[in-house]
């Protein structure tokens, strides 16, 4: 099967690779000459045979909505447009009326796999009309892992239905990541533990938190034991923004994905105006001690070293301190 492809990124050209081993004629266009096939997107449908199917893979957004209108006016009636970028899943309805009133069919895709899915394939998946899905099933299943089709396809449901379920995949993948880093930390934490990587390790076999991640952890402290050369600065595409926004619209309590967003969000903070907040509310009420930018103690009031409670004052080892009765707070 022809397949015009948009996008030649690290998935895009991936793709790319994976179709043609399948035997799939692939006609990719990208900005950049030194990877595309074709001198414009023009050239690109101009070099397919109708009934023509195009893939996008370009970045959310804008990029995705000037690529659907400019194939708008590109294709004719019967060709399909493939948006398997991480775009909002709103948008997908948008996209579908307009290539519909040309008589363009339009399916979304949500796509899994990152850069490791050129050698075990992709998860796929999609929205759209079943008659669409059917014309261009060769190709998810040139695209897909081997195995049953059900192992890593999906048709989810109507137009939208591919990017909504990506969309909870990304959110689902937050808090599983932040479950094995809180993980890593706590055993790095401890002493006990003499090898951190090797038990992460021994939990990829036989154990019921295995998983793809977990190997991708280990893999990572392999290359770069206790990932020094690495900060703890942490972005996010904006999925996860998307799942939390839904779990609110559903009143589904998201705990899970939306801590590990926040987290994120906090990764990002040189210093915490919260956490200040909280450290001069402490003093205000209670006296307690305050650290400043050098790491000094200051501002604690006489006879007020006590926790909020009343009792004993904690050490930051969870210990009692020198044992003072503190005066009640007030």
């Amino acid at each position: 099967m022809q397949l015009g492809l948009v996008g030649l990124g690290k998935m895009g050209a991936n793709m790319r690779t994976r179709l043609r081993a399948a035997g799939h004629e692939v006609v990719g266009y990208d900005p950049r000459p030194e990877v595309s096939d074709a001198e414009s997107l023009e050239a690109m449908v101009g070099a397919l045979s109708t009934p023509r199917a195009v893939w996008l893979m370009v970045p959310a957004g804008d990029i995705t909505r000037q690529n659907v209108a400019a194939l708008a006016d590109l294709l004719a009636p019967g060709d399909i447009v493939i948006d398997g970028g991480n775009s909002h899943y709103s948008d997908d309805r948008p996209h579908a009326d307009l290539l519909a009133e040309r008589g363009i069919g339009y399916l979304d895709c949500g796509v899994s796999g990152g850069v490791w899915g050129l050698e075990n394939g992709y998860g796929l998946m999609v929205g759209g009309s079943k008659a669409d899905v059917e014309t261009v099933m060769p190709i998810f299943d040139a695209l897909r892992p081997d195995g049953e089709r059900e192992d890593g396809f999906v048709h989810a449901g109507p137009v939208g239905a591919g990017h909504y379920a990506k969309m909870v995949h990304n959110g689902v993948e937050y808090g599983l990541m932040h479950a094995y880093a809180e993980g890593y930390e706590l055993l790095d934490a401890e002493p006990l533990i003499e090898d951190v990587a090797g038990t992460l390790r021994a939990w990829t076999q036989g154990t019921v938190v295995r998983s793809w991640l977990l190997e991708l952890l280990v893999r990572a402290l392999d290359a770069d034991p206790g990932l020094a050369g690495i900060s703890d600065y942490t972005t996010d595409s904006g999925e996860g923004r998307w799942t939390v926004e839904e779990a609110i619209r559903h009143a589904v309590p998201a705990n899970v994905i939306s801590a590990a967003l926040f987290a994120r969000f906090a990764s990002r903070q040189d210093e915490s105006p919260a956490l200040k907040a909280v450290s001069a509310l402490r003093n205000q009420f209670g006296g307690h001690a305050m650290i400043d930018t050098a790491g000094q103690s200051i501002g604690e009031t006489a006879g007020q070293s006590s926790d909020e409670t009343g009792g004993q004052s904690i050490d930051e080892t969870g210990g009692q301190s020198s044992g003072e009765t503190a005066t009640p707070n007030s």
